[in-house]
């Protein structure tokens, strides 16, 4: 089975909403400890930062990948945090490629394998 950062979301067609056990082996994926709103049917993580500038770098370096995976999460930005939530709109819940970008975005603080 591939990493999921190595997953590209534009090659995922016809995504649908991924059953319990799926989000619950997805979720071990992640390095972080995200949590599964199952209510809300997304993810989220409040990735935090010793300022304003690395927080702002950090949804920078997010926006420029949810570019490339055309797959944008829901943000809240404060001044040493952001808080990120990914779900699937178009599918109704949480898809892989949910999942996807949240490695992707594990990356950028160098907290993924």
């Amino acid at each position: 089975m591939s990493k999921l950062s190595d997953i590209s979301c534009p090659q995922l067609e016809n995504v649908t909403v991924l059953s319990t056990e799926d989000v619950k082996k997805y979720l071990h994926q992640l390095n972080n400890s995200w949590d599964n709103d199952q209510t809300k049917k997304q993810i989220l993580f409040d990735f935090q930062f010793k300022n304003y500038y690395e927080t702002i770098a950090f949804v920078n370096a997010l926006a420029w990948i949810s570019h490339q995976q055309d797959h944008h999460p829901d943000l809240e930005v404060g001044y040493n945090h952001c808080l990120v939530r990914y779900s699937t709109h178009s599918a109704g819940g949480l898809s892989i490629k949910d999942f996807v970008c949240a490695a992707l975005v594990e990356k950028l603080t160098h907290t993924s394998t």
